[in-house]
């Protein structure tokens, strides 16, 4: 029996939007996200394009509209197991992972104060930390706590056990679900940077990566928006960025993931707009500054506090006594070789699907990088950085594209 409801596998900023087209024009759609809340990896930046506007910004308009729609139904803590079935005629399997804290927004933050320990944040890329009971931003969809058990000491579960809303006997559950048509929206990862050991990542405190400092800069980040040194907490004067970190790399990811020289620009402009005083210099292969953007990319390098230095990183090394980044550059203009002093270094690391290395419970063809590269033929389409890597602009684009596919698919064209 064909069904006219689509699934949206991922709750990121494409996901949102193709569940949202589909169900403004009628049809019921259901969104399955693994992470406790929506919103994807737009939700850790400090600012995204092309309005240069922070993610709630956006954001908050897109859940309002979810809230506002009753044919969008969402699982937050959750993934699909197995899908069964044919275009027009899908039976999907969907496991939830138990979140212990009931429905409604209700504020636990004192509850919070009272947990004993911390846990390293995962939102906040190792950089801070958070307790047990948590919420990524204060602006989170659905705008409810979330309780990880396992890090739960003793004498935290026993505060816990006395609070209203906590239920601690909370357990996993499935739901099936039948959809003519699915729309993967599974997003990016940050490419591993503990495979970039000859950029100092994972052994040098002041290199950290590009969505690192997009989480320093953002006010409601590990250090409340200040960009600071991890080493010490000192304010960084010399600041250098990497680019293609693992990109264009046939050892890590052979491609150019797109966003990452203007990822670069706009974080040296929070670099100059929080300090004045402040040097930045960027090492560059070629630095993409795709159609409109280009304007921006003049205006960022207009600055002459700002010196873009077309060369390759070879080395990497720190200066133990100041934590310094001491960085062996060629400029490929001059041909000389220099070590370059830096307080603070950023890799520009590149976007990997979030499916690469994992095995997707319905067949569709996926390249050797993760991406999907197939499965129209099965009412299965894929939507922004699931397909290719792309700016927030242009996910959005793609995954209107995809929902109109999925729905001329229930509709039988």
């Amino acid at each position: 029996m064909s069904s006219n409801a689509i699934l949206v596998v991922g709750g990121g900023f494409s996901g949102i939007t193709a569940a949202l087209e589909a169900a403004e024009v009628g049809h019921e759609v259901y969104i399955v996200e693994k992470n406790p809340f929506l919103g994807g990896r737009v939700m850790q930046l400090n600012k995204y394009f092309p309005k240069l506007c922070p993610p709630s910004c956006g954001l908050e308009i897109q859940f309002q509209r979810i809230k506002n729609n009753k044919k969008v139904k969402f699982f937050t803590q959750a993934e699909v197991t197995k899908v069964a079935g044919k275009a027009g005629d899908y039976e999907v399997t969907v496991k939830i992972r138990p979140r212990y804290v009931e429905p409604g927004s209700v504020d636990l933050s004192a509850t919070v104060r009272k947990l004993s320990k911390d846990i390293d944040s995962e939102f906040d890329l190792g950089l801070g930390t958070r307790k047990a009971l948590y919420m990524d931003v204060p602006f989170a969809f659905p705008n409810r706590y979330v309780l990880d058990k396992d890090g739960c000491t003793k004498e935290d579960l026993e505060t816990l056990s006395g609070a209203d809303v906590v239920n601690l006997d909370d357990a996993p559950r499935e739901v099936v679900l039948k959809v003519g048509s699915i729309v993967y929206a599974t997003g990016w990862k940050p490419y591993d940077v503990t495979k970039l050991t000859n950029l100092g990542a994972g052994a040098i405190p002041n290199c950290v990566t590009n969505m690192q400092l997009e989480r320093l800069a953002s006010p409601n980040g590990p250090t409340s928006g200040k960009i600071l040194r991890p080493s010490d907490g000192k304010t960084p004067r010399s600041v250098a960025f990497v680019q293609c970190a693992g990109s264009r790399d046939e050892n890590h990811l052979n491609y150019c993931s797109y966003i990452c020289c203007m990822a670069s620009l706009k974080q040296a402009a929070y670099v100059r707009e929080a300090y004045p005083e402040a040097r930045v210099t960027i090492y560059y292969i070629d630095l993409r500054t795709p159609g409109r953007y280009d304007n921006f990319a003049k205006r960022i390098l207009n600055d002459d506090r700002i010196n873009a230095v077309k060369g390759k990183v070879a080395a990497v090394a720190e200066d133990a006594g100041t934590g310094d980044v001491i960085l062996t550059v060629e400029d490929a203009v001059s041909g000389i070789k220099s070590d370059n002093r830096h307080e603070l270094v950023v890799l520009a690391t590149g976007m990997q699907p979030s499916i690469a290395g994992e095995r997707l419970p319905v067949d569709v063809p996926v390249d050797e990088m993760g991406f999907i590269v197939g499965g129209e033929e099965k009412g299965i389409f894929a939507a922004g950085c699931a397909a290719t890597p792309l700016d927030v602009m242009k996910s959005a684009q793609s995954a209107t594209g995809a929902a109109m596919k999925a729905i001329a698919t229930v509709r039988g064209r």
